[in-house]
């Protein structure tokens, strides 16, 4: 469905809202996507003695952090876990996920703002910027997953074969996550504060996720606000199936992805309504 609208006594055709256009934009441009991505991944190194290496380096630095302050300086345990190594792996593996989404929300406010460039060019599809976002954060995640693998072999000498269902909690994650930079990279251009209400957000989200203590060990009357949490769900059900060896829960795994699928059509509906404007204010 495409939307249109009159300015200055001349019709001009909309952008489509239309919720399988939010996703095959992903295959029609995937070409430009991959190099958009690409670009992005080796920007972020480009000038480093270690390059495209920190990406692997830095989340096996993190969780050796984690491992030495949570572990043996604060003696943190969690519970069915026996050792500081176990107590990380479990940590770990929800920062992951929260390291995702926190990625993409803190970029996405600047995504347009940072290049004008493309608005000014009409045949450019703005709707991919998000994605590419959201892609590069992906690769970041892939490498911290790898990561925590190694570790836990070396922990528990063998992986759970319950790992196979991650792509089934990373998928629907995505989709909020590109839905949200849909939505604060088009409101971002209209209103620059929006960048420091999300790294208050941000900072926030780090407490009021179960990062640190599981949903369970919260009072009953707080349990439903923090499961609102797009992360909370995701976090619980990834240490049910990275650390417990468990099956995910598919009944609540199934209200979440359309909840996500949800998120990422309202949030592409809002960048499309709010894209034409971009050239003025930028």
């Amino acid at each position: 469905m495409a939307v249109s609208f009159k300015r200055d006594g001349i019709e001009q055709s909309g952008h489509s809202i239309d919720p399988i256009g939010a996703f095959s934009c992903v295959l029609r441009h995937r070409q430009l996507l991959d190099q958009l991505v690409r670009r992005d991944i080796l920007g972020r190194y480009r000038g480093s003695f270690m390059g495209l290496l920190w990406s692997f380096v830095q989340p096996l630095l993190m969780l050796a952090i984690y491992t030495v302050v949570f572990g043996y300086f604060l003696k943190a345990r969690w519970a069915g876990t026996s050792s500081s190594l176990e107590f990380s792996l479990v940590l770990f593996s929800g920062l992951i996920l929260f390291n995702f989404l926190t990625e993409c929300l803190s970029r996405a406010p600047a995504i347009i703002l940072a290049n004008p460039n493309y608005v000014r060019k009409i045949v450019f599809p703005l709707e991919i910027l998000p994605w590419v976002t959201v892609g590069a954060a992906l690769f970041h995640t892939s490498l911290s997953l790898v990561a925590w693998m190694v570790f836990d072999l070396l922990v528990h000498h063998s992986l759970h074969w319950t790992l196979i269902y991650l792509p089934l909690l990373l998928f629907p994650l995505m989709l909020v996550a590109v839905g949200l930079c849909w939505f604060l990279s088009a409101t971002g251009v209209y209103i620059r504060d929006v960048g420091q209400v999300v790294g208050l957000v941000v900072q926030a989200l780090m407490f009021l996720s179960p990062l640190f203590y599981p949903v369970k060990d919260v009072p009953p009357r707080f349990q439903k606000i923090l499961m609102a949490n797009p992360l909370s769900f995701v976090i619980e059900q990834a240490r049910r199936i990275m650390v417990q060896g468990q099956s995910p829960d598919f009944r609540g795994l199934a209200v979440y992805w359309l909840a996500s699928a949800a998120v990422a059509w309202l949030g592409y509906m809002w960048f499309q309504h709010a894209r034409d404007g971009f050239a003025d204010v930028l």
